[in-house]
C-alpha cells in the first residue's frame, strides 16, 4: 500500500497536466485478495464493485493504471468517488476501501437521550395503566406524550429504546 506519493498525469482531452494526491499502489498480497473477492463474486455490490475499480486504478508495475475517467466509465461510477476511494485506500487501507463507509453522525437524532430514556424506563416499571394488565408499547409511546417527555413518539420507537445496544 503507497501511504502518501503524488504523480503527474496528462488529463483527458485537452492534454493538461493533474496531479494525483492519492496513488494506489497495491501490493502482491492485498492484488491476491481483491483476486480471491472477485473470482469468488459472491460478496455485496458495492465490495465487488470497489475491488474492481481498484484493481483498474492500480499504479504499480502489474496494475492496469487505468485513468480514472476510463475506469469511471467502465466501472459506472463517478470520477469523484474514483478519487475519494483512492483517498480512503490511502488513509485507512484495504479493509476500508471495501466497507460502506460509516456516518460521523446519525441522520436523525435519537428521541430518547439518556435523561428521557430514564423517564420512560420509569414509566414503565411503575404502576399499570388503570383498566389494563400491563403497559403496551402503544399505550407507552402515549403516555410520554402526554407526559410531555417527548413532542411525538411510535411504538416502535419505544420498542427500540428498551432493545439493547452495544
Amino acid at each position: 500500500m503507497s501511504i502518501f506519493s503524488g504523480g503527474l498525469v496528462t488529463g483527458p482531452g485537452s492534454g493538461r497536466i493533474v496531479m494525483k494526491k492519492f496513488v494506489v499502489r497495491l501490493e502482491a498480497e492485498e492484488r491476491a485478495q481483491l483476486d480471491r473477492l472477485l473470482r469468488k463474486g459472491t460478496s455485496g455490490a458495492l465490495r465487488i464493485r470497489h475491488a474492481n475499480v481498484l484493481r483498474a486504478v492500480d499504479e504499480s508495475e502489474e496494475g492496469s493504471k487505468l485513468t480514472d475517467a476510463a475506469a469511471s466509465a467502465a466501472f459506472g461510477v463517478s470520477i469523484r468517488s474514483i478519487e475519494m476511494l483512492r483517498q480512503r485506500f490511502v488513509e485507512e487501507g484495504l479493509e476500508s476501501c471495501l466497507s460502506r463507509k460509516k456516518q460521523a453522525t446519525p441522520s436523525i437524532e435519537p428521541m430518547f437521550d439518556g435523561h428521557n430514556e430514564a423517564k420512560l424506563i420509569a414509566l414503565a416499571c411503575g404502576p399499570k395503566p388503570e383498566g389494563r394488565a400491563r403497559w403496551t408499547l402503544s399505550l407507552l409511546a402515549e403516555r410520554v406524550v402526554s407526559l410531555n417527555i417527548v413532542e411525538h413518539c411510535s411504538p416502535q420507537t419505544v420498542m427500540r429504546s428498551f432493545q439493547k445496544t452495544s
